[in-house]
């Protein structure tokens, strides 16, 4: 009995090990694209699937639990600025700056 309780004790730390961070998966822009956000490297990358800009990677952010930050690119303009990321729910906060002052912020929703 204490080698069963013992092995499901593992089982179940190896599944939280490896269980994914809140920014992985896929995303509905606030202009209306999909994006998926995926492990690469130690980071996480976004990519856009869907629209004009689709197989653009526009970002590559670090972090966990819910708090990312990293570089963000504008696909139209071909201009990388200094971003994060926040989940909460469904919902993930994208936030680029430039000078760390003049900031836009958009909200995707999780599909």
């Amino acid at each position: 009995m204490r080698r069963l309780l013992l092995a499901a004790m593992l089982s179940l730390g190896a599944i939280a090990a490896h269980a994914a961070e809140p920014i992985e998966g896929s995303w509905k822009t606030a202009s209306g694209e999909t994006a998926t956000i995926g492990k690469c490297g130690s980071a996480y990358c976004v990519t856009l699937k869907t629209g004009k800009y689709a197989g653009k990677q526009i970002g590559k952010l670090s972090g966990k639990d819910g708090e990312y930050s990293g570089e963000i690119t504008d696909p139209a303009e071909d201009k990388t600025y200094s971003g994060s990321g926040s989940v909460s729910g469904n919902s993930l906060k994208m936030k680029g700056c430039v000078l760390a002052i003049l900031c836009k912020s958009q909200t995707w929703s999780r599909l």
